[in-house]
């Protein structure tokens, strides 16, 4: 009756409908622009196509697999009618789900095997960061200590659902409390989750830090601001420290709305690809001006939300020069990439810069060549706006003014 009414729901019907014919509309659409997209070399649109094509193909295998698992069933229950009808014995329903539990084990742990063989491949890239090499431990570890939890508790569970099936030759043992079992289970993984917690705290409170601590050289200052739909970079001048930023103050040449009126503005520099010295800190200072977006690195294992109105802090230390990684991959052209982990909006996969890790010399070198962010038009635009500002900032007078 079940699979009846199952059968006869117009809802169910409806909705399978919706997905065959989306399924066949996404199929036939891909294989009418096949063509076309190996004559014009379009690989983003053809892998935005095969990732949709390959969401309604699951969907409906899962929806296959569900009505074949349902006319199974009924076939089972008439062919048991069937024996009973002809004064045979009924079909022995618990020895049959614990065969299904074994067979459903074992195709688990294949498809865990393959997992980790063909999935594990896919991890992330190596770390190319001094704390980078931390987290990767962190992750391990607890990695390690879940996947032997997880089989362990897997195989019992479906061998003893096999070994003990229910039997007319034996009855089930009632044990309605044990207090040594009842420790075993509490007090075991409450160690083992103490050693994770205490273990991780202390990486993360170390990977956090934000402030230079006394007697170690001082962090480079870079400061990465997000808006739709692109990163900019601010690099500190000689004083390596950056101006502050008003948001009252941007403009369309004073694009971060930095702050004249404090003297470490005026030599900070502007750039187009983020470069970085390679075993000399870093300091990101990370801000959003319309929403919110989130710098990732993924080499570095450096991710932090920019959130409007609340700058972000995250120091890392690179320890792989983009020439060193690209000998190690043998990719020629490989870089380094900052995106934005965010779906901050329709051009959010547009929001991707270049990072290099250079020699300690060569980062200098190219700190020399790169423009300071005043520019003649910026000073320009201040002069301009100086009566302006005097009323929405303050009423003292700019320091380019004076």
């Amino acid at each position: 009756m079940g699979f009846k009414t199952f059968i006869k729901s117009k809802k169910i019907l409806s909705l399978l409908a919706v997905f065959m014919l989306s399924g066949t509309h996404m199929l036939m659409a891909q294989d009418a622009a096949a063509p076309a997209t190996a004559a014009t070399g379009d690989a983003a649109d053809a892998a935005k196509a095969a990732m949709w094509t390959g969401v309604e193909y699951y969907v409906l295998l899962f929806l296959l697999a569900c009505v074949v698992i349902a006319i199974v069933g009924k076939i089972l229950r008439v062919y048991d009618l069937t024996r009973q009808i002809q004064g045979k014995s009924e079909l022995n329903w618990n020895g049959l789900m614990a065969s299904i539990c074994i067979v459903f084990l074992l195709a688990g742990l294949y498809g865990a095997y393959w997992e980790f063989t063909v999935q594990g491949t896919e991890s992330l890239p190596e770390a190319a960061s001094l704390h980078g090499v931390k987290i990767d431990e962190m992750f391990s570890v607890t990695t390690w200590i879940t996947m032997v939890v997880f089989f362990i508790t897997q195989i019992l569970l479906f061998t003893f659902l096999f070994r003990y099936r229910h039997s007319s030759k034996r009855r089930a043992h009632y044990l309605p409390h044990n207090n040594t079992i009842e420790k075993v289970w509490t007090i075991a993984p409450a160690i083992v989750l103490t050693v994770l917690v205490v273990f991780g705290f202390f990486t993360w409170q170390e990977i956090t830090n934000s402030a230079d601590a006394k007697g170690e050289p001082a962090s480079i200052n870079v400061g990465v601001t997000g808006h739709q739909f692109k990163w900019e970079l601010r690099y500190p001048g000689k004083d390596n420290q950056l101006g502050p930023v008003d948001y009252r103050l941007v403009s369309a040449d004073n694009k971060l709305g930095i702050n004249y009126k404090d003297k470490h503005s005026f030599d900070d520099l502007q750039a187009d690809t983020m470069y970085l010295p390679v075993n000399k800190s870093v300091r990101l200072n990370i801000m959003a001006q319309d929403v919110i977006h989130s710098v990732y690195m993924p080499h570095f294992r450096v991710q932090l939300n920019a959130v409007p109105g609340l700058p972000t802090f995250f120091k890392f230390t690179p320890t792989i020069t983009t020439a060193d990684m690209r000998n190690r991959l043998n990719q020629p052209d490989f870089e380094y990439l900052l995106y934005c982990n965010k779906i901050c909006g329709g051009i959010h996969y547009n929001m991707k810069l270049i990072v290099r890790v250079v020699p300690v010399e060569e980062y200098q070198q190219w700190l020399s060549h790169q423009k300071p962010y005043l520019t003649d038009a910026l000073k320009k635009d201040l002069k301009m706006a100086d009566a302006n500002q005097q009323k929405s900032i303050t009423p003292n007078r700019l320091a380019l003014n004076n």
